[in-house]
């Protein structure tokens, strides 16, 4: 399997990201100090139509997704080695200054560029859906994750329609559920948030 290692020229003072066509990886990118990023309704909806044009566009597959408050968290994974720094930047970007048109404000939304882990096996990558479609349960926002309408909760556990999400190979509808049960999982989205 190729892979590659992302960075900015010999100078790059970013750390290398490993990248491996095919294989799904956890993204999360926080708010500007961890500040809101998100202040209305159709700030939510603007960003997962640019993310929904830069998945196809990049042609990167988002299996799961949940916008919070002051970050996003998605699983996806991509053909090419550079898709997701790609899309994750035009999304960023055409993000960033709407909201800065929007609201007055100057600067990047954003708290550096995004951080990223590879997921490594089939479990690991159902570990990660459950652990972002929680996000808002572990938040005290909402009581199910059905009750959060800014994630890709209900497409993956319910079979709702959606443009964006492109579920993974070794999901099944109701597997998510059965795995929400298993206390496996925690230990990798531990070692997962050290390596950040």
């Amino acid at each position: 399997m190729a892979f590659s290692f992302l960075s900015r020229g010999e100078d790059a003072v970013f750390r290398s990201r490993m990248v491996l066509p095919g294989v799904p990886m956890h993204l999360i990118q926080r708010g500007n100090n961890r500040q809101s990023t998100f202040f209305a309704d159709e700030d939510y909806r603007n960003y997962l139509h640019w993310l929904t044009e830069g998945a196809e566009r990049f042609e990167c597959r988002v299996h799961a997704w949940v916008l919070m408050t002051n970050h996003v968290h998605l699983l996806m994974s991509a053909g090419e080695p550079d898709a997701v720094a790609k899309l994750m930047k035009s999304v960023g970007q055409r993000y960033t200054q709407y909201v800065n048109r929007l609201y007055g404000r100057t600067g990047s939304s954003w708290e550096g560029r995004f951080r990223s882990c590879l997921t490594d096996s089939d479990v690991y990558v159902l570990t990660c859906m459950r652990y972002v479609q929680m996000n808002p349960v572990r938040a005290c926002m909402v009581e199910h994750p059905a009750d959060y309408r800014w994630s890709s909760y209900r497409v993956n556990a319910e079979g709702k329609a959606s443009a964006l999400v492109s579920p993974h190979a070794v999901y099944g509808l109701g597997r998510i559920a059965r795995h929400a049960r298993s206390p496996t999982g925690a230990c990798s989205i531990a070692a997962c948030r050290r390596s950040w």
